[in-house]
C-alpha cells in the first residue's frame, strides 16, 4: 500500500511542475495572451463587477457567484445551500422563458465553495435578464409553497438515483478522511439530510450569505461598459450588503483511522478501492502542481495498465482539499484473487 502525506504529496508536485514547465509554458503564455484582463468595478452595496466586453458579439453572459456554499451548510443538514440555490429559481417556466425568450439560457449549481447563477441571453435584452436576477437576489422567493416545491424535487432526484459503487466509495473516503470537517457530506445533500432543511434554514442561510458584497459578477458579451453598469446599478443596487461577513473557518478534522475500511455491497457487481490524503487549498502556491502530478500519475497508471479502471485526482477547494488515488475491479476477479491467496497460503 502506498503511503502519501500531504507535504510529500506538495514536494512531488513542486517536481512535477518543475518537469513539465518546459512543456506547458509557450501554451500557457499562448493562453494568457488571448485572456485579457477584465474592467472591475465594484457597486455602492459591495457588489464586484467584472466585464469582459465583446464588441459586435449579439448576445451577453452573466455568472454571478456567492461565495459560500456547501460548506456552510448546518450540521445534519447537508444540501442546505443546494436548496438554496434551487430555490432562487424555482418556477420550471423561467427556464424555458431564458431559453424562448432571450435566446439562452439559465443554470443555477452549488459547489462547497459557492453558489454560482449563469444565464445568458441576446445582448438586446440586457435588462430583462438583469431583472430575473433582481427577482431572485433582491426578493427571493422563499414562500412555503415554493420551499417544499424545491425540496420535494431534489428528494425524488436523490431517490431514483441510487448511488454507484464509485459514488458510495468516494464518500465513504471522504467521511473517513474529513470526520466532521464540511467536505466529509456530498454538496447536493442525501435523502436523509435534504429532508431535514426546512424554511427557517433558507431563511438563514439568505441573511447570512445572500448578500451582494459576498457576491460577484462577470458580464461577458456584446454590450457596452456604460449601459451594463448602469442597469446593474438601477437594478441590483438595491441588493442588501451583509453587516458582518461570515469566514470560512472550521475546526480542523482529527486524524483519519488509518485501518482498511471496508463498505459490503452485496449488490455491486465491481469492487472499489480509494487511498486519500489530504490535498492542498485552490489558493496554495502549489495547487496547480498537485493537479498535474495527479494527472502524472493517471496517464503512467493507464500506459501501465490499458485495461485497469484506476485514476488519481487532486479536488481543491477554498480549504485544503483531498488527493485520491482509485480503481475498479469486477467482484468476479476480486473473489478469483482471493481464493488464489487462499490456496497459496
Amino acid at each position: 500500500m502506498i503511503h502519501l502525506n500531504a507535504c510529500q504529496i506538495r514536494v512531488r508536485a513542486v517536481s512535477a511542475l518543475f518537469l513539465l514547465v518546459a512543456l506547458v509554458a509557450p501554451a500557457t503564455q499562448a493562453r494568457a495572451q488571448s485572456l485579457p484582463e477584465p474592467d472591475r468595478d465594484k457597486l455602492l452595496n459591495g457588489l464586484t463587477v467584472l466585464f469582459w466586453p465583446r464588441p459586435g458579439d449579439p448576445n451577453v453572459l452573466l455568472k454571478l457567484r456567492i461565495r459560500s456554499g456547501a460548506a456552510f451548510d448546518l450540521a445534519g443538514k447537508g444540501g442546505t445551500m443546494a436548496l438554496l440555490g434551487d430555490a432562487l429559481f424555482p418556477d420550471p417556466t423561467t427556464r424555458e422563458y431564458v431559453a424562448d425568450q432571450l435566446g439562452g439560457k439559465l443554470e443555477v449549481t452549488t459547489s462547497y465553495d459557492s453558489i454560482d447563477i449563469t444565464i445568458s441571453g441576446k445582448a438586446g435584452e440586457l435588462e430583462r435578464i438583469v431583472e430575473l436576477l433582481r427577482g431572485a437576489l433582491v426578493t427571493p422567493p422563499l414562500t412555503p409553497e415554493n420551499v417544499a416545491r424545491v425540496r420535494d424535487a431534489r428528494l425524488k432526484q436523490l431517490s431514483e438515483r441510487p448511488l454507484t459503487a464509485a459514488e458510495i466509495a468516494d464518500q465513504t473516503i471522504a467521511a473517513r478522511l474529513f470526520g466532521r470537517f464540511p467536505y466529509a457530506h456530498p454538496a447536493k445533500g442525501t435523502v436523509e439530510t435534504v429532508r431535514k432543511v426546512d424554511r427557517g434554514d433558507l431563511l438563514l442561510a439568505r441573511e447570512r450569505f445572500l448578500n451582494a458584497d459576498n457576491a460577484t459578477v462577470a458580464v461577458i458579451g456584446g454590450v457596452e461598459k456604460a449601459r451594463m453598469i448602469r442597469t446593474l446599478r438601477q437594478l441590483l443596487g438595491p441588493w442588501t450588503k451583509s453587516d458582518r461577513s461570515i469566514p470560512a473557518t472550521f475546526r480542523q478534522p482529527d486524524p483519519p483511522d488509518a485501518r482498511v475500511l471496508i463498505v459490503n455491497q452485496a449488490d455491486s457487481s465491481a469492487a472499489e478501492i480509494r487511498l486519500a490524503v489530504k490535498g492542498l487549498a485552490r489558493s496554495d502556491n502549489d495547487a496547480a502542481a498537485a493537479l498535474l502530478l495527479a494527472r502524472i500519475v493517471s496517464h503512467r497508471w493507464e500506459a501501465a495498465s490499458p485495461d485497469a479502471r484506476i485514476f488519481a485526482r487532486h479536488e481543491t477547494h477554498a480549504l485544503p482539499g483531498i488527493f485520491v488515488l482509485g480503481g475498479a475491479e469486477s467482484t468476479n476477479a476480486c473473489r478469483a484473487g482471493t481464493r488464489a491467496q487462499r490456496s497459496a497460503g
